[in-house]
């Protein structure tokens, strides 16, 4: 029997995921269809931060910015657990960007987007400030300004859960290969992973893919081709270069600008590179050019260089950007573009284009109102400014009681542990735990604090399949489990997958 839905959402990254979520806490009937994991596309590696974009402000995009620090205190509160405050040092640079344009562009971004909580920019003295130390050259001067730090993939995995939550239907490994349209709708074919097919009925489409948007549209014939630039970002994790928990904003003489970010405690993230990019989005692989480039670019800022040898991980995403013309990637509008082909008569796909991590949440807002319109109902209102994300209940002052609650009810458990957790769960991290007492209660251990408790709820709760998955995705405890390990988590996967059960697959 063929299924009907208001919407079918194309895409599990953070656009369709948020759009899903508004979508389902208004009412609507929602399908959402990822052909891989929630967030293995470009969702899940930016370079995870919650923030205005500063360098946006030299191409005049004051509106993005002041959408994008709008954003940036309000996702802090609905997800604090998986967002947290930073400070970035940006040293003056003689013979760049002059120091009174510096402060303009931060005294903009201090002001145009409502800071309230964030400290402000202040100017530093780098020849006495610790953050000068680990630094290279004569620099003098430089300002310090807030942003925020986001786990990017477990906030594309947590609105998907609140959309389930809200009447959603999630199903990733689900490929969507046929869209017909049809009187007031589409059909639409899905290819699982085991190769069932099946067709479902939806009023209209949006076609949050990323860079896959023109994929969607092959399968649909009729539909209007939508103008996109595809846009390679790369990045190294390299052992922490200095012991600060500050990050840093370097600017290059080529007018990018490069970030050093304290990274899993143990490690330092460094990107990101712009460079347009042709195939499939899914072979994306840093490229040596762009190694070579972000060494040589952090190396000629710090005192202790950064070598290829001293890579421990690189991933790469591709950046699904509006073609706006722009002669350069780096130039490229970050902003969003939504096309809509089609109306209530017709059978409507709302395409979305470009759009930036921190502004999700606007996007779906924005997508809402096309819906409405292409529909001709309005369902519901916007709800998502004040709703928590799961596990994100609480102060965005609060961790620490937090953590000091759980580790009171959990005293058994190491505490290095209980702060992993509860960085990754919030308050949800008691209902993981259960009754656990100590380590051997949590179950197998694969290695790096990683239990088969957790395996289990990501199993469960966060459509997690596989070892990628949960090492790369969910977490990052693959900069810290070896392979063994890895191969070890993943027969167990297998075995659960094959229908074994959980106790009889922690046996093999």
């Amino acid at each position: 029997m063929r299924r009907d839905y208001d919407i079918l959402v194309v895409g599990g990254g953070i656009n369709g995921c948020g759009i899903a979520r508004d979508a389902a806490g208004r009412g609507w009937s929602v399908l959402l269809c990822e052909m891989n994991d929630l967030a293995s596309g470009t969702s899940s590696w930016s370079t995870k931060l919650i923030h205005g974009g500063l360098r946006y402000l030299e191409y005049y995009e004051f509106r993005l910015v002041r959408e994008a620090l709008m954003e940036r205190e309000l996702l802090w509160s609905l997800a604090p657990h998986i967002i947290r405050p930073l400070r970035f040092v940006l040293p003056h640079h003689k013979g760049l960007r002059p120091a009174w344009l510096l402060r303009l562009g931060l005294f903009l971004y201090d002001h145009l987007g409502g800071r309230k909580r964030l400290p402000p920019t202040k100017t530093l003295d780098l020849r006495t400030d610790p953050a000068g130390r680990p630094l290279a050259g004569d620099d003098r001067r430089g300002f310090e300004y807030s942003d925020c730090w986001v786990d990017d993939a477990r906030l594309v995995v947590l609105n998907a859960r609140d959309a389930q939550a809200r009447g959603a239907d999630i199903r990733t490994r689900t490929k969507v290969v046929g869209l017909q349209r049809q009187d007031k709708g589409w059909v639409a074919t899905l290819l699982s992973a085991d190769g069932t097919r099946e067709e479902v009925h939806a009023r209209l489409v949006v076609n949050a893919a990323g860079p896959w948007v023109d994929k969607v549209l092959d399968v649909a014939p009729h539909a209007e081709d939508q103008p996109i630039r595809l846009v390679q970002g790369s990045h190294i994790v390299v052992p922490k270069l200095y012991d600060h928990e500050r990050c840093y904003i370097f600017q290059n003489a080529d007018g990018r600008i490069v970030f050093a970010i304290p990274y899993e405690k143990d490690f330092t993230l460094i990107g990101t590179t712009d460079r347009d990019y042709e195939g499939d989005p899914a072979d994306v692989r840093i490229t040596q050019g762009e190694i070579d480039y972000l060494c040589e670019a952090i190396s000629a800022y710090f005192v202790r260089p950064v070598t290829p040898a001293d890579i421990v991980w690189t991933f790469s995403g591709v950046r699904p950007l509006f073609d706006d013309g722009a002669g350069s990637a780096q130039e490229a509008t970050r902003d969003y573009v939504l096309k809509v082909d089609g109306d209530a008569r017709t059978a409507p796909i709302v395409n979305v284009l470009g759009g930036k991590i921190t502004t999700y949440r606007r996007l779906a807002e924005a997508v809402m109102e096309k819906i409405e319109d292409a529909l001709g109902e309005t369902h519901g209102h916007p709800w998502t400014a004040e709703e928590a994300l799961p596990g994100g209940a609480f102060p965005v002052d609060g961790f620490d009681t937090l953590l000091g609650e759980i580790a009171g009810a959990f005293p058994g458990l190491p505490r290095e542990l209980l702060e992993r957790l509860v960085h990754a769960y919030g308050t949800e991290t008691r209902a993981l735990l259960g009754d656990a007492e100590t380590p051997a209660a949590l179950g197998r251990h694969f290695g790096a604090g990683l239990y088969q408790r957790e395996v289990d709820w990501l199993r469960t709760n966060e459509w997690a399949e596989s070892a990628e998955d949960i090492v790369w995705r969910r977490s990052k405890l693959g900069l810290r489990l070896g392979e063994a390990e890895v191969g070890a988590l993943e027969a167990y996967l297998k075995g659960c997958r094959a229908g074994h059960g959980v106790a009889s697959a922690a046996a093999e």
